[in-house]
């Protein structure tokens, strides 16, 4: 399973085709909207999210509730995309329609012009904005159907926003319903305050926040993946997808950096007799994978998120028509987005935990990959 997006931030719609999707997942309207509701929420968001109500209209592939085994197309429309009808029209002449000459430090404005030989930086921040992740949530919300039949839930909180943090916290001392319920999704409440404090304090600053969160993958079946060959390992599967999402700038699993600080014996996880006879691991410090492949302890990606680059007291620029100094351009933008972006590694991580499951269990029906699942876990004994 894959995807591919299209779209740009102030266009028509959102656009997203998802290939090689078994046949037979049940998938119902909440399964796709309910991530992209979630994705809008949180403390810090800017003005474009009172304006969209994100949901998904389904083009091709689900039918009475279940895949059919074809691309699966959705889309979403861009309410805001009203006002901007002649700034993107398609095939007008551009004239009267003030340019955008000054790059932001910290985006792709400039790398894409110079890439491209644009002469408007519209051309490249339409596209290179977050608001393309939108898609891939929805797309995500096609893998976490999948996974939900081999019993695996995939949920994130937030650890940290600018300087107020929880610390490294495990999955099992984290309740899903208070993060939720959470506009910071952060599951302690004390921080959760001094997170929105920061947040308040960037805006009246005129400044953004970036953070750290975590994604948390469970009940997975040891073995997905691959120690033989480097494309196939899953830990660089997974690591590349989360960067790929706008802004992130590290990845970790499982204890990662931390664990370059201690001895190999305070690192590996001991393998114990679990009380069902299976073969388990005592403590989870590599965040369920070793040598590319799950363990079947929960598997955790934790990823650092840099600041959103516009500024409403923005940094100097040059600007590319007079060659002066100049302050750099401002879209309406957030002041934290960490976690919107939690969200959106769900669907990432969902992606390729999807393909895992169709590569070891075949992939063209639902019903013959549990036939295979199952026997595969009749085998795993010890």
């Amino acid at each position: 399973m894959r995807y591919t997006t299209a779209g740009e931030s102030h266009g028509r719609a959102l656009v997203t085709i998802v290939s090689d999707v078994p046949a037979g997942v049940p998938l119902g309207r909440t399964d796709l909207d309910v991530d992209l509701e979630r994705r809008q929420r949180g403390y810090g968001r800017g003005g474009r999210m009172a304006i969209e109500r994100d949901a998904v209209t389904v083009l091709s592939g689900i039918r009475f509730g279940r895949t059919l085994g074809s691309p699966v197309a959705l889309m979403i429309e861009n309410r805001d995309a009203s006002a901007w009808e002649s700034a993107m029209d398609p095939f007008g002449t551009g004239e009267g329609i003030e340019r955008v000459t000054a790059p932001r430090p910290g985006h792709a404005d400039l790398s894409g012009v110079q890439r491209t030989g644009a002469a408007d930086v519209r051309d490249i921040l339409e596209r290179a904005s977050a608001r393309e992740t939108a898609a891939r949530v929805a797309a995500g919300g096609v893998a976490k159907a999948l996974l939900r039949a081999f019993g695996v839930e995939v949920r994130s909180w937030v650890e940290r926003i600018g300087p107020a943090a929880t610390g490294t916290l495990e999955p099992a001392a984290v309740p899903a319903e208070a993060v939720e319920s959470s506009d910071v999704r952060c599951p302690d409440d004390a921080v959760a305050h001094a997170m929105r404090a920061a947040i308040d304090d960037a805006r009246e600053a005129g400044e953004s926040l970036g953070g750290v969160f975590a994604v948390c993958a469970e009940g997975l079946v040891p073995g997905l993946g691959s120690y033989a060959e480097a494309v196939t390992r899953l830990d660089g599967r997974l690591a590349g997808a989360v960067m790929s999402i706008p802004a992130i700038k590290g990845v970790e699993l499982g204890d990662g950096f931390a664990s370059a600080q201690r001895p190999g014996s305070g690192v590996h996880d001991e393998i114990v007799r679990a009380d069902d006879g299976r073969l388990r691991r005592s403590t989870n410090r590599a965040g369920g994978l070793e040598g590319g492949m799950t363990t079947g302890e929960p598997l955790v990606v934790r990823a650092a998120m840099k600041p959103i680059p516009t500024l409403m007291r923005p940094l100097h620029t040059v600007d590319l028509d007079s060659g002066e100094v100049a302050d750099a351009a401002r879209e309406r933008s957030d002041v934290c987005a960490v976690p919107a972006a939690a969200v959106v590694a769900e669907a990432e991580v969902a992606m390729v935990l999807a393909a895992a499951y169709q590569e070891l269990f075949g992939g063209g029906c639902l019903d013959d990959m549990l036939r295979a699942y199952e026997a595969y876990r009749a085998r795993i004994t010890w």
